[in-house]
């Protein structure tokens, strides 16, 4: 028996270059994405695989491959509308708290979904992951210190109390200590903010910021002082609050803010500029550019239908994403934007507002050249889709016809 094992034959494995190459090969008319291309020899590497085995898989994928691409003439707009459309529909309309923050609380589900799609410049609840560096991430006392650049802080988030006295005219403000500490400021750079802000004399004595703005007239000490109260002192203005949340698995800590100021975040020593993330899309668009601002729209639109449960396949997103930032710009789906814009006068009228597109259209004498689906199906004709996105250019049965004809 061990003579007979012995002599079995040797399996054969491929060479790491000879599956480069087969790959390659395979993909000579660059049918796969580059991405797949090399995930796939990095897979193929980690196997011991003779070469018949090589040969059967990349057949198997390209097949698999060629399979899954979409048909020409198929409907891919009306088939994306469809599938975001009807789970759409199963959402609830609810505002989550944030996963883990009792104070944060994040719009979800279709609110949120219709925000991306309409593409507000204001979304309801902006917020950023603020991912920290390898100086800060694991110190918690290091990520208080970026948290309280990050988080603003006004005169009154640091005071106990503001008084007017009325015999000085002076504003009284009561600082409260363990705030200050707590907020990393000392009385010096209060007084400074205070002075250098509204141009007014201040001094300091204790725990008592004494300020003089040289006004004869109750109602506007009154309004100074509500001013000063609202004063910034510290932080960024459109960062309301800071969350500090460590994970449990990479051991790191990160701040999640309320409110977002991207450009300005990105500057504060000791954030990870490669890993921070907001989800307000036209800030993304204006600092990183309109590739990013696509990523997040696919990103955010899949974690809202993710959240409700729903099962959505990402090309649909993906194609969504593409019409919105195809010009550069994120435009929205809507009258103001990617439907308001096309050229058919038609389409645009069976959208919203017929009376005034048909109008306007008849003043301007435009003319519609029916190529898109909505004008067809209005005026009854096939429309340019599947089968009838195809076109006869040339019979050759017409100049056989003619020839015979002439012959006889």
């Amino acid at each position: 028996m061990s003579k007979a094992t012995n002599n079995a034959p040797k399996k054969i494995v491929v060479t790491e270059v000879a599956i480069e190459k087969a790959v390659k090969k395979m993909n000579n008319d660059a049918l796969l994405p580059m991405l797949l291309e090399e995930e796939l020899i990095v897979k193929l590497n980690e196997r011991e695989l003779t070469k018949k085995q090589l040969t059967d898989i990349l057949n198997n994928v390209r097949e698999t491959f060629e399979k899954a691409l979409v048909e020409p003439g198929e409907a891919v707009g009306v088939v994306a509308a469809q599938s975001i459309g009807e789970p759409g529909t199963q959402m609830t309309l609810k505002t989550f708290h944030f996963a883990g923050v009792a104070e944060f609380t994040v719009t979800q589900g279709l609110p949120r979904l219709i925000e991306i799609v309409d593409a507000r410049r204001n979304p309801s609840t902006p917020m950023t992951e603020v991912y920290l560096d390898e100086d800060h991430r694991i110190d918690v006392e290091k990520a208080k210190n970026v948290a309280r650049k990050i988080e603003l802080t006004r005169v009154e988030n640091i005071a106990s109390n503001i008084n007017i006295d009325l015999s000085e005219m002076q504003i009284i403000i009561e600082i409260d200590l363990e705030l200050l500490h707590d907020k990393a400021l000392d009385m010096e750079m209060v007084a400074v903010a205070i002075e250098k802000g509204r141009k007014v004399e201040v001094k300091t004595s204790g725990n008592m910021i004494h300020v003089n703005p040289k006004i004869n007239s109750i109602k506007d000490l009154q309004k100074v002082a509500s001013k000063i109260r609202q004063m910034p002192i510290k932080g960024l203005l459109n960062i309301k609050r800071t969350q500090i949340m460590k994970d449990s698995e990479k051991g790191e800590y990160t701040i999640y803010t309320e409110g977002t100021d991207f450009v300005k975040t990105l500057r504060i020593p000791g954030v990870d500029q490669t890993r921070i993330y907001s989800n307000h899309t036209y800030e993304i668009a204006e600092t990183l550019g309109i590739e990013a601002a696509r990523n997040a729209i696919i990103k955010e639109s899949m974690k809202v239908l993710k959240a409700q449960g729903l099962d959505v396949d990402i090309r649909h997103i993906t194609l969504v994403a593409d019409l919105m930032t195809t010009t550069g710009d994120v435009r929205q789906i809507g009258r103001h934007g990617i439907s308001g814009e096309k050229t058919s006068v038609l389409a645009r009228a069976s959208f919203e507002i017929t009376v005034k597109h048909l109008l306007e259209a008849c003043l301007q004498g435009e003319a519609d050249n029916l190529k898109g689906i909505t004008e067809n199906v209005i005026v009854g004709q096939m429309i340019p889709l599947g089968t009838g996105s195809i076109d006869l250019m040339m019979n050759p049965m017409v100049s056989k016809t003619k020839t015979s004809n002439k012959k006889s």
